[in-house]
């Protein structure tokens, strides 16, 4: 889905901040580290500012795990490992669905994220136009 989302590219070409360091994305440790795609550091002994990020980092991801547990709550089937088969099952394909669907859910009620971060998701207009 990463590859297939073109992120990285756009980052690449347009991610800049204003003192005109790279911005980044944070990942899963499965995902290979860039400039523009960042994971915790995963030495045996990190330093206290390695530790530092990674705890900061770590809060923020739980937030991203939110959204997974929404589209579970909201499509019971998503959640049914045994039925949902690579290659026998278009799992990719369904599982992007249900985040368009659980997006069109948050536009119109919100949801646990939006809420913690004190944000109002756009409305569902705004999401199916953009």
């Amino acid at each position: 889905m990463l590859r297939d989302s073109r992120i990285l590219e756009n980052l690449e070409a347009h991610a800049l901040n204003l003192d005109g360091q790279p911005m980044c994305l944070y990942g899963d440790l499965a995902y290979p580290l860039r400039v523009h795609l960042q994971a915790p550091f995963r030495m045996v002994e990190p330093n206290p500012d390695m530790e530092a990020f990674n705890q900061s980092m770590s809060s923020v991801r739980v937030s991203v795990e939110w959204l997974f547990g929404d589209i579970v709550r909201s499509f019971k089937f998503m959640d049914f490992k045994k039925d949902l088969k690579v290659g026998l099952s278009a799992v990719g394909k369904i599982y992007i669905v249900s985040g368009i669907l659980q997006n069109c859910l948050t536009c119109m009620y919100s949801n646990l994220t939006s809420k913690f971060f004190g944000l109002d998701p756009p409305t569902i207009q705004e999401y199916i136009n953009n």
